[in-house]
């Protein structure tokens, strides 16, 4: 067959999750996560994760580092339309406050997935961005058609929402069939359960081998008020310096007895190194150890992860909000892009004398190399001539 017979085929969705009958359940999609399959796709499990301390500060780490680096808006194209929606899109970000909305939408990699809600305004015949609510994950859902619903109280069914109204992206799952992703958590549940545990038997530990108990000893011809008294010296013993007894009472301290080692804290030790290497790529970032080549080496693999990171918020942003915007306000402009630099500052003096060698050899850069480049607001020289 020629493809113009074979082309009403080659365009339908022969594959589409519909068949994934497993993973629904009255018209939606459910996450194919296995752990949350589990809990019946209840995403409160998973929140209590971000309660660990390991978690909140590698967490933070990883925000912060793509929050703290610089961002800026690069025109789609030189012309004078493009460069208007750049400098629309830049001054909205600015009163927006981008960091904060870029922060909020990162827990998307938590927990596999981001929702945001743009709320849009009219004002001198534009449409303005008024604001962007980043929205809990779990009060959405998606249907087989793969559209956005907002959940009822009962998490069973819930009304689709409309198109150009919400930005939402996913993460961490290697095919199409899962609007939900798979996020850190998924990785981060068991290193967190194990820690716990080994807490809570280490504090039993401490109590049980930490301090003697104490052993009361009554003669036979004990009265009640005689028993309560010796029973009161003995609680007395953890908190006062001195007790009295009554004569013909002692009172013996027993000290535990174990054998072997106990290593609750390598446990511990252990399942932090493996929380922050889910979330960093790598652990050396958070503990002090290794020699300065290794310390680069996970530094780079850090900045990687982080520059992924940015990336990820970015097109997102530049393929939905930013598309949208431009469409009604600049209908005539190529769309700009949002984009952030995470990686470290680079050698602007060496770099300059590289393109100037390289101008000399006859080759000119271009206008988008020299803003991305150098920063700040280029134009060429003989435009502005």
């Amino acid at each position: 067959m020629t493809i113009r017979e074979d082309w009403s085929i080659l365009q339908q969705e022969l594959s589409p999750a519909t068949g994934q009958s497993t993973f629904t359940r009255n018209n939606l999609l459910l996450p194919q996560d296995p752990i949350l399959s589990g809990k019946g796709g209840d995403y409160a499990s998973y929140e209590e994760i971000l309660r660990d301390d390991q978690v909140a500060s590698t967490f933070q780490q990883r925000r912060l580092a793509v929050t703290s680096s610089e961002w800026g808006v690069t025109p789609g194209a030189d012309d004078k339309e493009s460069r208007k929606a750049a400098d629309f899109l830049t001054e909205t970000l600015n009163r927006l406050s981008w960091d904060s909305i870029t922060d909020r939408m990162l827990y998307g990699l938590f927990y596999g997935y981001a929702i945001a809600e743009c709320l849009w305004s009219r004002q001198n015949n534009q449409v303005i961005l008024h604001d962007i609510k980043v929205r809990r994950q779990r009060r959405f859902g998606f249907n087989k058609l793969g559209t956005l619903i907002l959940l009822d109280t009962s998490g069973q069914s819930g009304q689709e929402m409309p198109a150009q109204k919400f930005w939402h992206f996913r993460n961490g799952v290697d095919h199409d069939d899962d609007p939900y992703g798979m996020g850190l958590a998924h990785w981060l549940y068991w290193p967190v359960q194990f820690k716990r545990n080994s807490l809570k038997l280490w504090l039993i530990y401490l109590d049980k081998f930490g301090m003697p108990t104490a052993k009361g000893t009554y003669p036979a011809h004990a009265t009640e008020e005689e028993k309560r008294k010796l029973l009161q010296a003995m609680r007395a013993i953890q908190t006062d310096s001195g007790i009295i007894l009554p004569e013909g009472m002692q009172v013996e301290l027993l000290e535990a007895s174990r054998g072997g080692q106990v290593t609750y804290d390598l446990l511990l030790d252990r399942m932090n190194s493996a929380i922050a290497k889910v979330v960093l790529s790598q652990s050396m970032t958070t503990d002090a150890s290794g020699g300065q080549y290794k310390a680069d080496v996970h530094k780079q693999v850090r900045n990687e992860v982080v520059k992924a990171d940015a990336d990820l918020i970015c097109d997102s942003f530049n393929r939905s909000v930013v598309r949208w915007l431009c469409a009604w306000n600049f209908p005539k402009a190529i769309p700009p892009n949002v984009w952030r630099r995470v990686t470290d500052e680079p050698d602007l003096r060496s770099l300059a004398e590289r393109d100037h060698i390289l101008y000399n050899m006859g080759f000119q850069p271009t206008l988008d190399y020299i803003r991305q480049t150098y920063g700040g607001q280029w134009e060429n020289r003989q435009s502005s001539s």
